[in-house]
């Protein structure tokens, strides 16, 4: 394994919960694809934006930011987006780019999220949940990993993407800055948990619209995790099959149960 996925790896594995027979076939597929390393920097970058805060603590401004972000979002059913997520360790001299889409139902922990391939645009993988159960497509390996979903309290998933709520965090806002050109509300959130292997998350909230921009994560080894949202689309049409494993849809796959 490279220096690249070990230290993706290593921040994977504070974020999650993941059963022993679950950690050996990711390192397999790791292991046989490269582009696996992209998966779980997915996994990071999605659920790194997944933040509870302590009402109590810090900043009364970005309290209140953080606030209207919230009550905005949970007032949609379905959300799709489309993004950019780029790992970045200048030490190392590593970079790896790559973009999505996400169509999410928070309130049912339910979504789907697709790779694509930077090269031809077709789809490299694919993670798909119905709220209890969730498929993982790696289209090179020709297979589906099937796991169960955490929907415990401490759990996190790409369906709570922009739900701004966790617990031990520390905030303070720290003014407004341009995005991509857009006037941009700037948060900064440390862990309370200096165990954690990344010591600030910093979020780009537009300032208009009340949304988040990006979250910029930085790891104490020197790596950066950086997720923008390009495209926000609000109460999507989105059919329950939206959120279903249809292994006709993949002829010739191997379908690996992780349960």
């Amino acid at each position: 394994m490279n220096t690249a996925s070990k230290d993706i790896w290593k921040l994977y594995q504070n974020q999650f919960k993941i059963k022993p027979v679950a950690y050996s076939a990711i390192l397999t597929v790791w292991d046989k694809n490269k582009i696996s390393m992209k998966k779980l920097l997915l996994y990071l970058l999605l659920t790194g934006l997944t933040f509870n805060y302590v009402f109590a603590q810090k900043d009364a401004d970005a309290r209140k930011i953080l606030n209207q972000v919230s009550k905005k979002y949970r007032s949609y059913d379905v959300i799709k987006t489309e993004f950019t997520f780029t790992y970045e360790n200048q030490q190392a001299g590593t970079k790896d780019s790559q973009t999505g889409t996400m169509i999410s139902r928070s309130k049912a922990n339910k979504y789907k999220v697709t790779i694509y391939n930077p090269q031809d645009k077709s789809v490299d993988e694919e993670i798909i949940s119905d709220g209890k159960s969730q498929w993982t497509y790696v289209k090179k390996n020709k297979e589906v990993e099937l796991t169960e979903v955490d929907n415990s309290s401490e759990s996190l998933n790409p369906a709570q993407i922009f739900t701004v709520y966790e617990k031990s965090y520390k905030y303070i806002y720290n003014g407004d800055a341009k995005v991509d050109g857009k006037l941009c509300e700037v948060i900064d959130l440390t862990p309370e948990d200096e165990k954690k292997t990344f010591f600030k998350i910093r979020l780009s909230i537009d300032k208009a619209k009340k949304q988040i921009l990006s979250a910029l994560i930085f790891d104490k080894n020197g790596s950066r995790y950086n997720y923008i949202i390009r495209t926000f689309t609000p109460n999507v049409k989105a059919p329950e099959s939206t959120f279903l494993f249809d292994k006709k849809n993949y002829p010739g796959i191997e379908l690996v149960d992780l349960r």
